[in-house]
């Protein structure tokens, strides 16, 4: 099954570049691109794409703001947020706004395909730097007095959970893929998608990235 991206950048140069990287994939199509954050949720909504690239810092409308606008609506697409920027309030934003994965520009583009593929299949995606930033940020949050109010928060949120749910849960805080988790859980891997959507429900999240950051604040990281 082809998988169709639409590619939401103002720098026309990383759009034909990333445009040229994808269509030299069979399992991939650009079906559009854009120049700024509100000429992306506009095709985003026309064309129906299953990944949309998108940059923050855009003209009109950031890429945050056209990401949580976009995961305001029914059946939303999956998002990569791809930039040059890693700074923690970046991170923790667009996670926050509902991106499914987050990848710095300097990706070598065989990681980027990959990313669009395991995004695709509801599989976050973060680079390793990236990875560290949201970790250090969440210390740096706990630091300044906040773990007592997630604690309390993210133990309520699980509390909601099958004892089954809450497996998949923590597997998903461990950064486990539903293969990996459906191998240790014995159970198929469609289970562990349904599993894993009535999580996107019961805890009010958008992505995995955000099921593992509520384990995390549950100190059952």
């Amino acid at each position: 099954m082809t998988t169709r991206v639409l590619i939401v950048d103002d720098d026309p140069l990383v759009r034909s570049a990333l445009a040229l990287m994808l269509g030299g994939q069979s399992d991939l199509e650009v079906v559009g691109e854009a120049g700024d954050g509100r000429e992306g949720v506009a095709l985003a909504r026309r064309l129906d794409p299953d990944v949309v690239l998108m940059d923050i810092r855009m003209p009109h409308l950031s890429g945050l703001d056209a990401t949580r606008q976009l995961h305001a609506e029914p059946g939303p697409p999956r998002v990569i947020v791809l930039t040059t920027f890693d700074a923690d309030d970046h991170v923790v934003g667009a996670l926050g706004a509902g991106a499914d994965g987050f990848l710095l520009k300097d990706t070598p583009p065989a990681e980027i395909l990959d990313a669009i593929r395991k995004v695709a299949d509801g599989e976050p995606m973060l680079s390793p730097s990236v990875t560290r930033t949201l970790l250090r940020r969440l210390r740096s949050d706990h630091a300044d007095g906040l773990a007592a109010e997630r604690l309390s928060a993210a133990q309520e949120r699980l509390g909601r959970l099958t004892g089954r749910e809450r497996d998949v849960a923590l597997a998903v805080g461990r950064g486990l893929t539903n293969a990996e988790i459906a191998g240790e859980l014995f159970l198929s891997v469609p289970t562990v998608k349904a599993h894993v959507s009535r999580l996107f429900e019961k805890l009010e999240v958008t992505n995995r990235v955000q099921i593992a950051i509520c384990v995390h604040d549950a100190g059952l990281a």
